[in-house]
């Protein structure tokens, strides 16, 4: 063991500044996913371009359809906003899930994980804080859509509803960000997730209710698009938004995202330990 003479003076202020003060305390499981949701949310600072994702994308729709479409659809571009932007809500969640995945691959192939790895936290919160903070961001994508849904004339029967509609898309695409999340966990780069994503989560959107009622559809598509999840979600969100929201909509819409975390919550955490 050197002596203090052989360190060196700045290495014995060193070691007496080290061992001045009580060890930290180890941050519990809420603090550090608290916190890896705060390092989350900071890259809306540092890349500002995500922003188009949450804000730009679901406004483009809803302008595009519903100038273009919606007096084909339903006659005018007035009713056609009282069908779509409930749905125009589900699509922007839906489609925001695929970040989750691509997230949590950057800090794995990055090498991020294997720093995380080597400090003394509950380590599943750098997971969990990447999921509650696609949470804050599916509200205020919802927040901004609805309020530029409002602005062209959408008006909700119910108000009442908004919220609870709200809080069951955020907990809906929770669910589905999970399977994203478990994707994120095997992919080799961002980029397959996003690439390989698409080409199940745009059939499904566009296989549902949210851009023309079903009862319009072929008898055999009109089947198809009743046991979509994604359907039963949007229609559960137009009746909280109208007034006659049917229980077995809302039902079925939560208990597809609580299947999710049950099936996909595990499989993550699992897959995350083992890398």
């Amino acid at each position: 063991m050197p002596t203090s003479a052989a360190l060196g003076g700045d290495a014995v202020a060193l070691r007496r500044a080290i061992a001045a003060g009580p060890r930290p305390r180890r941050p519990n499981a809420l603090s550090a996913s608290l916190t890896h949701l705060w390092r989350s949310m900071l890259s809306f600072k540092h890349f500002p371009l995500q922003l188009l994702e949450v804000v730009l994308f679901p406004v483009i729709f809803l302008l595009m359809f519903t100038y273009v479409f919606g007096g084909a659809i339903s006659g005018s571009a007035g009713e056609y906003l009282q069908l779509f932007v409930p749905g125009i809500l589900v699509q922007t969640v839906v489609l925001m899930t695929v970040r989750t995945g691509t997230a949590l691959n950057v800090d794995l192939t990055k090498g991020t994980h294997d720093r995380f790895r080597s400090m003394p936290f509950w380590q599943p919160a750098s997971v969990v804080g990447n999921m509650l903070s696609d949470v804050v961001r599916y509200l205020i994508a919802l927040s901004v859509t609805l309020a530029i849904g409002v602005a062209l004339g959408f008006r909700p029967d119910a108000p009442e509803g908004v919220l609870p509609a709200l809080a069951l898309l955020a907990y809906f695409a929770f669910g589905i960000s999970w399977i994203f999340a478990a994707l994120g966990m095997v992919a080799s780069q961002p980029e397959t997730i996003s690439n390989t994503s698409m080409i199940v989560v745009f059939p499904l959107v566009f296989t549902s209710n949210i851009f023309v009622p079903e009862s319009s559809m072929p008898g055999w598509m009109e089947t198809v698009v009743g046991v979509n999840p994604i359907s039963h979600a949007t229609s559960a969100v137009r009746g909280l938004l109208h007034g006659n929201a049917a229980a077995l909509d809302i039902g079925l819409a939560l208990g597809f995202a609580t299947a999710l975390i049950a099936v996909f919550g595990p499989l993550t955490m699992r897959l995350y330990a083992r890398r």
